[in-house]
């Protein structure tokens, strides 16, 4: 099991009635052999303050449960502001296309499409056993890397590794070094998996 909501919730800031975090709680092909695509969307969350996930983290452990799910959250605020707009620009994608049928998708699309943050995270993806001098040569390279300076926010376990949750950094050297490590940009993390 990881639970890592006392180490993100820390994370989460709200500067205005119009700053969510997009929360989802996802089947995925992994521990559900029988989906028919990589991930199914369970339940969305639209997380307005750090009280309502504290109040609704009950219902996501036990929705989590029943269906064999994870919760993720993206780390990058969002403006339900720009999410409404980039809905409306969706569905005209979809009308005009006649794509109909996925019409009642183009909220969460929009939530998943963009952020809202000035400063944002990307998460640095390691699978299997990791040393902790291996991720002090990457945390070495990321830090000495523009703009230069401590970019870790928070080290995370994972199923099978670990997360480092990290602020934008001019990839070039790490690329150069690491060309197989995944680093997303605006990306879920869990949250929670049974």
């Amino acid at each position: 099991m990881i639970d890592v909501l006392d180490r993100i919730l820390p994370l989460l800031s709200f500067r205005s009635d119009d700053d969510f975090y997009y929360l989802q709680i996802l089947q995925r092909k992994k521990e559900n052999p029988q989906l028919g695509s990589n991930s199914r969307v369970v339940k969305n969350y639209y997380i307005k303050s750090v009280g309502e996930l504290e109040a609704l983290w009950p219902e996501i452990i036990a929705l989590c449960h029943q269906t064999n799910a994870r919760a993720m959250i993206r780390l990058n605020r969002r403006s339900f502001r720009k999410v409404a707009f980039k809905t409306m620009q969706n569905l005209a994608n979809l009308i005009s296309n006649e794509e109909y049928a996925f019409a009642r998708r183009a909220y969460d699309r929009a939530c998943g499409d963009g952020h809202n943050d000035n400063e944002k995270s990307w998460i640095i993806d390691l699978d299997g056993e990791i040393e902790d001098s291996y991720v002090d040569q990457l945390l070495k390279v990321i830090t000495e890397s523009q703009p230069i300076g401590d970019k870790l926010i928070v080290e995370l376990p994972t199923k099978n590794g670990v997360h480092l949750v990290v602020r934008p950094f001019d990839m070039r050297t790490f690329r150069e070094l690491w060309p197989t490590i995944d680093i997303h940009k605006d990306n879920p993390i869990n949250l929670y998996i049974p």
